[in-house]
């Protein structure tokens, strides 16, 4: 038997649900950059859940700042509702988007995570911004810099968060 097959193939119909529910947790960096490009940002805003550090250093045109560990009702008291909000972070190896969406859902809001993060974004040529935090839109209340204790925020496999 083959290593590809030693596992047999889910069922058509669990492959199609597993997939499906990936996609709508998942945006693509492609599909959002043509939706950035074409002004027709309806329906979702990016947030950027990786500290101010990493923030200042590069991030999404447009995006929202709010650091993972800061998503609570306070932050998110004027968010609107109706709106997907797109969480990403460092990259793939990075987690700091699946935390704040995950913090996001617990609140009530509809999130998708963007696949590959800021780093896939920059690999595809997409653009960036970047600058002090100021120049940025903030989600919430002021951003007081990286975690206390976490220095310049660089942990695990090149994570800024």
């Amino acid at each position: 038997m083959t290593n590809t097959l030693r596992f047999p193939p889910a069922d058509p119909a669990v492959a199609a649900a597993r997939f499906a529910a990936e996609l709508s947790s998942e945006a693509d960096p492609d599909d959002v950059v043509r939706d950035l490009g074409a002004g027709d940002t309806a329906g979702f805003r990016l947030v950027e859940t990786r500290g101010a550090e990493a923030f200042a250093r590069a991030r999404i045109p447009g995006a929202l700042h709010l650091p993972h560990w800061e998503v609570d009702e306070d932050a998110t008291a004027g968010w609107d509702r109706d709106l997907v909000y797109v969480c990403y972070c460092e990259s793939a190896e990075c987690n700091a988007a699946t935390k704040g969406a995950l913090r996001l859902s617990r609140l009530g809001f509809r999130v998708k995570r963007l696949a590959g993060g800021i780093r896939a974004w920059q690999a595809a040529g997409y653009p960036v911004e970047s600058g002090p935090v100021g120049d940025s839109p903030v989600g919430g209340g002021p951003v007081g810099g990286d975690r206390a204790g976490g220095g310049d925020g660089l942990h695990g496999a090149g994570c800024a968060c």
